[in-house]
């Protein structure tokens, strides 16, 4: 599937956390989301940019435009090099949380988009992408 761009964006402190938001948004309305789909990629890009920050120690976004076809998509991949997640299952259960939260961060973000995949290991970190199409 051809990307016709690609951008990257750093996440190390909480401010880049809103930066995160602002590119997703941006990268969505250019590509053409509606309001409702842009809030979805918003949403779950929030969630996962924070816990690339609070659980991986901070890490990486790259943005991918998208084509397949007619159809066009944005594709957000987050990076870290943090402890990895040791249970992923549990981890992707609604209500689990290793912070005291909500524990919607991941299976939320899972909700939110179209394609979803997570690779993580102990000791290695985490690499969460997920896709959502128009």
């Amino acid at each position: 599937m051809p990307v016709l761009l690609s951008e990257e964006h750093q996440i190390r402190q909480p401010e880049d956390v809103v930066l995160v938001r602002q590119a997703v948004r941006q990268k969505a309305v250019e590509l053409g989301f509606n309001l409702v789909d842009q809030t979805k990629l918003v949403t779950a890009a929030s969630e996962l940019a924070r816990n690339t920050l609070q659980y991986g120690g901070g890490g990486t976004l790259r943005l991918e435009s998208l084509v397949d076809g007619l159809r066009r998509g944005l594709r957000l991949t987050f990076a870290d090099e943090g402890p990895g997640i040791a249970d992923i299952e549990q981890a992707m259960r609604d209500g689990f949380s290793t912070a005291g939260g909500l524990g919607l961060g991941l299976s939320g973000a899972r909700r939110l988009s179209n394609e979803f995949h997570i690779d993580s290991r102990p000791g290695e970190g985490t690499r969460i992408s997920i896709t959502r199409w128009r």
